[in-house]
């Protein structure tokens, strides 16, 4: 018969199953935008973004309200290894007209008890900060603030429900503070469930999930940012309030509640809410008892049916007595004294029928909150996409404690419903106090970590009015470049190319192309069609360059070459035909005429020794004689900038600006003749070649670079040269990100403050590893994995440190770039005396084509900077080799027209 009462209140493990997904299916409920307004398990964004790592330090006060007393802690944290900290702590009663009065009162009692909690610890005079545990349900906007949305327990204060509760706090603790020489400042709201969380997380760096099963009951645990669309940013991870007592205020549980948690609920004070804490929580459990044993009794089933008073009285069994009943050990003695001291005199049977009914309510209560907590324990695992997962949970809570077998229960649970995740439960030491001043503290490093990240990052960051500067600056470099008396001197040498036309879909052949501008080196066969079917087909093969050449001598790095094209000519089977040849020559060229191009200075890694000052077609064509093979017509020495413009233009006449934003950085532009002093003629224009890496190189820009950008300028092949370059190209922007990776380091900021092997060496960090790093689809897990790939062993933190590094210096990469342009296009559009210019630029490049930002924020300052410009950028579909070809070809016919 007893058994029949408590039928519904065994829960199968298949019950519990569904209860987990059904808490599962809340919580993504709570964290979604949309759906959050009519979630009842709410899903409080808690603003705690940091276990603590170890390295806190100092003394900190803490306040906790929330329970029948009111707390004040003072918490001295070594930073000693050990995670070692004191606790000092006074208890205060926490009346019922201070429970249920007004805001004003509740906010001066807490600063009048904490003023005399600073007096007997001597630490009036002392500024300290301080962490609040307010443990009812708040909504959050920031650590420091929170919005009261709902009293719970036994505390019903007026005027205090949707306003700031910090804000109160201060204002109770100003009036202190003129009176009686206290400092205080409040750095942190805390949920008693976050300070456990915290408090265990100081002693067990695994902790991510906090559990409150006591008087109330909830949960917290670290989400990913990405998941929590209520909070901006993507970054990371933060603590989780999920404020479970409410769930199935919308009747996911009504299945599962009995009679007799109905009866409790309409007798209680919130009829309705917080009706899963209803059926868990210790403030609810002993009354659950008394309403099952009343109804027992009135059936005859205990007591002869002799209802007593106490039986009939709200609240008068309570958890220490349900507690205490299923102490088995000692027999029934410990019920029976209970029960009769409840005037309820019951016989040898009754006791154990009792027995049994605290005993099925009890387990009820620790499977169901091991059922909730399955499903957060779910989530975490599939958030880290483990198969297996080891955790620690931190708990407190009177009944956790107390009771003598519920911890044991509760374990067992939450074992059988997740197998798959490994965990360790951790006593909070403490309590939700310390854990307040934990949250303080880590809130504290950060605070002091950020300043020092921002004051690391500052000069990144570039504001219009530099960029502004920067776009003039250009501008006078380039009208340097193009005078004559001024051209030697200049940095930005404004080479002409000698192509003096773009394409016009005449053009038609095979052409041969070779591209030399990087690691490897490309062979073409290019065959152009012109009339309707226009159209250009290509054929290439690819060569490396190995490191001892591309620093050997010029003539190995031109036999080199030659070999490669033997090697391809053999492989297409036209190795008799003497075919005209562009030659993409990556590098700065002075030019007297299209087919001749001096080398003024190697950039790219490249040192190969006797080429400087030379002409580098005549190198090419004394190694073709050399080998005595075949023969071939080198009709245009080409930049690859030039050839991307072209191939550009084949496709938009109105593509009169190449951009290479990869490896290295330059641009080329038609000019008008009558501005290009150094050649003869003033009729038509010619592409200038700007070689504008070199821009800086006469110091113009050195209050924009860096202490970082010295180190990577200093550490390069060529010091002292191609500054621009070092600050915007591909090939350097790792390296200035490693740098800045050390600086972090060696102030304690990332990896512990270690600095790894790996890190140590030049060029480990390669700049498609920021286009990794930066992508949007990335989640912070995925960065780690990169960062481990490159030798790196980074927490969740130390991976958005790197990324927000990788994002600085690439945005200014990108701005700077941008502010070059923009004095490129304001030439143009004065050139041509138009009041708007109509432009296409031609791009090339990894940096360009592969980074997630880059290009966007070059357009976006092009804008900003050359507001009269409509600029249609055009990607290029392989410059340096279709445009090579397009270049010989336009030459070709240029010569013929000539010739006629």
């Amino acid at each position: 018969q007893v058994d029949r009462y408590l039928y519904h209140l065994r829960l199968s493990d298949d019950i519990l199953l569904d209860v987990t997904a059904r808490f599962q299916a809340e919580m993504v409920k709570g964290l979604g935008r949309d759906t959050n307004p009519t979630a009842t398990v709410k899903m409080l964004p808690s603003f705690v973004r940091s276990l603590p790592d170890g390295s806190e330090e100092g003394d900190f006060l803490a306040v906790d309200l929330g329970g029948s007393h009111f707390r004040a802690h003072q918490v001295k944290v070594f930073a000693d290894g050990k995670q070692s900290s004191q606790l000092e702590s006074k208890s205060y009663p926490t009346p019922k007209e201070v429970t249920q009065g007004n805001g004003a009162e509740l906010f001066d009692y807490i600063a009048d008890c904490l003023s005399d909690f600073m007096e007997t610890k001597n630490l009036k005079h002392k500024k300290l900060p301080l962490g609040f545990t307010f443990s009812f349900p708040c909504k959050q906007t920031k650590l420091e603030e929170g919005v009261l949305l709902a009293w719970t327990k036994h505390f019903r204060v007026r005027g205090v429900q949707d306003t700031d509760v910090v804000s109160s706090l201060r204002k109770a603790l100003q009036k202190h503070e003129a009176s009686f020489d206290i400092d205080v400042d409040v750095l942190a709201l805390v949920n008693d469930t976050v300070g456990t969380m915290m408090t265990c997380g100081y002693d067990d760096q695994r902790c991510e999930v906090g559990l409150i099963i006591g008087t109330g009951t909830n949960a917290c645990y670290m989400e990913e940012m990405r998941h929590i669309s209520l909070v901006e940013g993507d970054e990371g991870r933060m603590c989780i309030n999920t404020e479970w007592g409410a769930f199935g205020d919308d009747g996911a549980l009504e299945d599962l509640r009995t009679e007799f948690d109905r009866e409790l609920d309409l007798g209680s004070l919130n009829p309705g809410k917080q009706l899963f804490e209803k059926m868990i929580s210790s403030l609810y459990l002993g009354e659950l008892v008394r309403l099952i044993l009343l109804k027992m009794t009135k059936e005859g089933l205990l007591f002869n049916g002799k209802v007593s008073t106490a039986l009939l009285t709200k609240g008068k069994i309570e958890m220490k007595h349900v507690s205490a009943m299923e102490k088995y050990k000692e027999g029934l003695s410990n019920t029976k004294e209970i029960l009769t001291d409840l005037n309820l005199f019951p016989s040898e049977e009754d006791c154990v029928a009792v027995q049994h009914v605290c005993t099925i309510v009890s387990f009820r209560s620790a499977n169901l909150c091991a059922a909730a907590l399955a499903a957060i324990l779910t989530r975490l695992r599939e958030n880290k996409k483990l198969l297996r997962m080891r955790t620690t949970v931190g708990i407190d809570g009177g009944l956790y404690k107390t009771h003598p077998k519920y911890a044991r229960r509760l374990h067992q649970a939450v074992r059988r419903l997740v197998p798959t995740c490994e965990v360790r439960f951790l006593l909070s030491e403490g309590g939700s106090g310390r854990g307040a001043a934990v949250v303080t503290a880590v809130a504290r490093r950060l605070g002091a970590q950020r300043r020092r990240i921002e004051a690391a990052l500052a000069p990144f960051l570039l504001p219009l009015g530099t960029l502004r500067e920067v776009k003039g600056s250009m501008r006078a470099e380039l009208e340097y470049g193009l005078r004559r008396e001024t051209q030697a001197n200049a940095t930005v040498k404004m080479l002409p190319t000698y192509v003096c036309g773009t394409p016009d879909g005449t053009e038609k052949g095979k052409f041969l192309a070779l591209d030399l501008g990087g690691t490897n080196f490309r062979v073409l066969l290019v065959k152009i069609k012109s009339g309707r079917r226009r159209s250009v087909q290509m054929y290439n093969k690819i060569f490396a360059i190995p490191l001892e050449i591309m620093q050997g001598t010029g003539e190995e790095l031109f036999d080199h070459i030659v070999q490669c094209i033997a090697d391809f000519l053999e492989y297409m089977g036209i190795k008799g035909a003497r075919l005209p040849l562009g030659f993409t020559f990556s590098f700065p060229c002075r030019q007297a005429s299209i087919d001749k191009g001096t080398l003024v200075g190697w950039t790219k890694g490249f040192k190969a020794t006797d080429c400087e000052g030379e002409d580098v077609v005549d190198m090419l064509r004394e190694a073709i004689r050399r080998r005595n093979e075949f023969d071939l017509d080198i009709v245009a020495v080409v930049n690859d900038t030039v050839g991307t413009m072209m191939t550009c233009g084949y496709e938009d006449p109105n593509c009169e600006i190449g951009l290479i934003a990869g490896t290295g950085s330059n641009v080329c532009y038609m000019e008008d003749m009558k501005n290009i002093e150094i050649v003869e003629g003033n009729e038509g224009k010619m592409c200038i070649n700007t070689e504008w890496g070199a821009f800086g190189d006469n110091g113009c820009i050195d209050h924009i670079r860096t202490k970082y950008d010295r180190e990577v300028d200093e550490g390069s092949l060529n010091p002292g040269k191609q500054r621009y370059e070092k600050m915007t190209s591909g090939m350097y922007l790792g390296e200035i990100v490693r740098q800045i990776l050390i600086d972090l380091t060696k102030q304690g900021l990332l990896f512990r403050g270690q600095i790894s092997e790996s890190l140590r060496k030049r060029g480990i960090f390669e700049t498609k590893f920021l286009s990794q790093i930066e992508s949007d689809r990335l989640a912070l897990l995925q960065v780690r994995r990169i960062l481990q790939q490159l030798g790196l062993d980074s927490t969740c933190e130390d991976s958005i440190i790197v990324k927000e590094v990788c994002g600085v210096v690439s945005r200014r990469a990108a701005r700077l770039c941008g502010a070059g342009l923009a004095a490129i296009l304001e030439k143009k559009r004065e050139n041509q005396g138009v009041e708007r210019l109509r432009i296409t630029v031609g791009v090339d490049g990894t940096l360009y084509k592969l980074h997630p930002h880059f290009s966007r924020v070059l357009k976006e300052t092009v804008k900003e900077l050359a507001p009269q410009c409509d600029v249609t950028f055009m990607l290029s579909e392989d410059g340096s080799g279709k445009g090579a070809a397009l270049i010989t070809a336009v030459a070709k016919r240029l010569h013929n027209v000539g010739q006629k």
